[in-house]
């Protein structure tokens, strides 16, 4: 039988996307997102828990967060999660979890006057989205929240 691995999240970004262009000018975007649900608890009062998410897109993805996204923006992201690893300069075993972006909307209102819209962009389109199996290893830096 085959396995699933697909994510679908809501969220705010926590910071600006951090983009890089790796050889062949291929785009990677870096950012934290943020989602929260809110629930009450047995006593009726109501409970906000956040959990943060580290999402990576990649080439025509990417240089769409890197135009149209920043702090705050209300995105949704569908994908999937990997996990790498990794040795630090100490020579100790790090590993990541990530989601890797296949499908981003823009959730924002539009601030032009215009009425609310959305970006929908996903891997089926050419040049966009799906991610090479190149591993990013130790380049990248760890996102600090």
């Amino acid at each position: 039988m085959r396995g699933v691995n697909r994510v679908m999240l809501i969220g705010n970004l926590g910071k600006d996307p951090d983009v890089q262009f790796l050889e062949g000018n291929i785009g990677v975007a870096k950012f934290p997102l943020a989602t929260t649900e809110t629930f009450k608890d047995r006593s009726g009062k109501l409970i906000s828990q956040t959990e943060w998410h580290t999402v990576v897109l990649w080439r025509g993805l990417a240089e769409l967060a890197q135009k149209y996204l920043h702090k705050g923006s209300l995105v949704y992201i569908e994908g999937r999660l990997r996990t790498r690893s990794w040795e630090d300069k100490e020579g100790n075993r790090k590993f990541a979890t990530e989601v890797v972006g296949d499908n981003l909307i823009m959730l924002d209102k539009r601030t032009d006057g215009g009425s609310a819209s959305s970006l929908h962009t996903d891997s089926g389109m050419e040049d966009f989205g799906s991610s090479p199996d190149t591993s990013l290893g130790d380049t990248t830096t760890d996102m600090e929240y």
